[in-house]
C-alpha cells in the first residue's frame, strides 16, 4: 500500500503541471497575445523625428511633438522587427512630407 502511495505524488504532480501548460496556452490563443514586443505600448502611437530614423511613442490622447509627425497611413511599425520596423530604420519623411532614404553615417 506504501508503494501505491508514495507513486501516486509524482504522477498527479505532472497532471497538475500538464493541466496548467494548457490553461496557460489557451489563455494565451484566446487573448491573442504576441510573442513579438510591440513599437510601442497600450496606450501609445509611434511618430518619426522629421529628417532621421529616429522614433518616439506618444499618447494617444496626444498630437506629435514638435519635429515629429505620424507614419503614413499603412506602414505603420507595429512590433519589432515587422515589415515597417525595418523599412523605416533607412527611411524617414521630409519636412515637406516626402519619404527619402535616410543617408548612412559614417
Amino acid at each position: 500500500m506504501r508503494a501505491a502511495r508514495a507513486s501516486s505524488g509524482p504522477r498527479r504532480l505532472r497532471r497538475l503541471s500538464a493541466w496548467a501548460t494548457g490553461a496557460a496556452a489557451g489563455f494565451l490563443l484566446v487573448t491573442g497575445c504576441s510573442t513579438q514586443d510591440a513599437i510601442c505600448g497600450g496606450d501609445e502611437y509611434p511618430v518619426l523625428n522629421v529628417g532621421s530614423a529616429g522614433r518616439a511613442c506618444v499618447d494617444k490622447k496626444q498630437e506629435p511633438p514638435q519635429g515629429y509627425v505620424r507614419f503614413p497611413q499603412g506602414k505603420v511599425p507595429e512590433h519589432v522587427g515587422d515589415k515597417w520596423d525595418k523599412y523605416w530604420r533607412t527611411h524617414t519623411v521630409d519636412r515637406s512630407g516626402t519619404i527619402t532614404e535616410v543617408s548612412p553615417q559614417s
